[in-house]
């Protein structure tokens, strides 16, 4: 492993989860700084709650990146996600893989555990998630 390094990895013995835009094992090194971004939800800074689950995705993943961006991180330096869904079904898992797709184009992706929930903190939020990035 590298000396600063996030390394992901899925091994051999555990099925292949990067088709549903996760990956098992993520270590990091001690040494470096970890950053832990609360759970963000799919609104901006107006609070408006669009009722569209891919919208919120979105958003949510950019309000992720724009508070990694205020450490100097990406998205890139994300070990671990939680992912709280209302709501989730097959086409809700589908969007979230395609817009993960989209910003772990190589397929690395962090380790993520999917939490289905009746209900979140504000009405009308759909999905929240939080990450605990890595300094390297």
């Amino acid at each position: 492993m590298e000396e600063h390094a996030l390394e992901i990895i899925n091994p051999a013995g555990i099925y292949d989860p990067r088709p549903h835009a996760y990956s098992h094992v993520a270590t990091v090194s001690a040494k470096d700084l970890l950053v832990f971004v609360a759970g963000q939800g799919g609104s901006r800074m107006d609070g408006i709650l669009i009722n569209d689950f891919r919208t919120q995705v979105k958003i949510v993943f950019e309000n992720i990146a724009i508070a990694l961006s205020s450490k100097g991180l990406t998205m890139h330096h994300i070990a671990k996600l939680t992912t709280l869904v209302v709501g989730y079904d097959e086409e809700k898992h589908q969007i979230l893989i395609e817009e993960s797709t989209k910003i772990w184009h190589d397929l690395k992706f962090p380790v993520n555990t999917l939490i289905p929930v009746g209900r979140l903190a504000l009405e009308g939020m759909l999905i929240e998630i939080d990450a605990t990035a890595i300094s390297f």
